[in-house]
């Protein structure tokens, strides 16, 4: 049998590398299925199949949701970020993976689990409150958060012409999703998750609490990825945070210095789809 190719080896190696990031050890990556939730080739598979947009995304879209008190309560109450970040990015990757690409019923069974998870994540703000992850409009934040970074970041990386049906269809395919976890309200259209995400803006705060975890989040790295890739990531999600999110953490747009970063994701996100074979029949779509 003849040695794989420079090429092929270097493909292997990488593959090896960004699954050690997202997945737990001895976890399989979730394989891509003709019977999940949604059809290949739609826009929520497109969207969620480039990994460098939903690295950059994750990150925009976490800082998001820790300015909502509600939130940020049910991190500090009942998980342990501070030991476990990455164990809690993996599952929340793992979550959308298996609801995105995998059959129907380990997605339904993923929102299932997930749901009664949350029946039990609840407490009391300090300023004595009551905060519930059942709660509608804090399930509707942590969703618009997450909707408009993972698009936000597609369009930046990956495909900034993609049109706008396809930019509504993508809402209401996650909006599918967010209900079954009982968000609301969901956006089914940009324009609505726009709409939406102005209206739950108002319940959002700025805490000394939300801004450690926020440098939190910026600085730590997972094991299994390289030196550099936080920092280039965290750059990223920072300059496509809206100014006022970047105002309420204390964080400072990127500047000048964005570019070298933004370079860097680009060429990135063109390793890995070079790596992982990202056409319509290699990608999960």
């Amino acid at each position: 049998m003849a040695a794989p190719l420079p090429s092929q080896r270097l493909r292997e190696q990488l593959v090896r590398r960004v699954r050690a990031v997202f997945n737990e050890d001895g976890q399989q990556p979730v394989p891509p299925s003709d019977e999940a939730l949604f059809a290949r080739d739609t826009p929520i598979r497109l969207v969620h199949a480039d990994l460098v947009g939903m690295m950059v995304g994750g990150i925009r879209g976490l800082l998001l949701q820790m300015l909502h008190p509600h939130a940020l309560q049910g991190v500090l109450d009942h998980s342990d970020f501070r030991h476990d970040m990455h164990g809690r990015l993996r599952r929340t990757a793992r979550f959308i993976a298996v609801t995105t690409f995998g059959h129907r019923d380990d997605a339904r069974a993923a929102i299932a689990r997930v749901n009664r998870i949350h029946e039990r994540v609840g407490g009391t703000l300090p300023d004595g409150t009551p905060y519930s992850a059942r709660d509608p409009r804090t399930l509707a934040w942590v969703h618009v958060a997450e909707a408009t970074s993972f698009l936000a970041a597609y369009l930046r990386h990956v495909d900034p012409a993609l049109p706008p049906a396809a930019r509504d269809e993508y809402y209401r395919q996650f909006a599918v999703v967010a209900r079954a976890l009982g968000a609301a309200p969901v956006p089914e259209s940009e324009a609505e998750a726009r709409a939406i995400f102005a209206e739950l803006r108002g319940e959002l705060r700025t805490s000394p609490e939300a801004r450690e975890v926020a440098q939190f989040v910026l600085t730590q790295r997972p094991e299994a990825a390289p030196a550099a890739l936080q920092a280039t990531l965290a750059a990223e999600a920072v300059a496509l945070l809206p100014p006022f999110a970047r105002s309420m953490l204390g964080l400072q747009r990127p500047g000048l210095a964005a570019l070298p970063a933004r370079a860097a994701t680009w060429g990135m996100g063109k390793a890995l789809r070079w790596a992982f074979r990202q056409g319509p029949r290699h990608q999960g779509r």
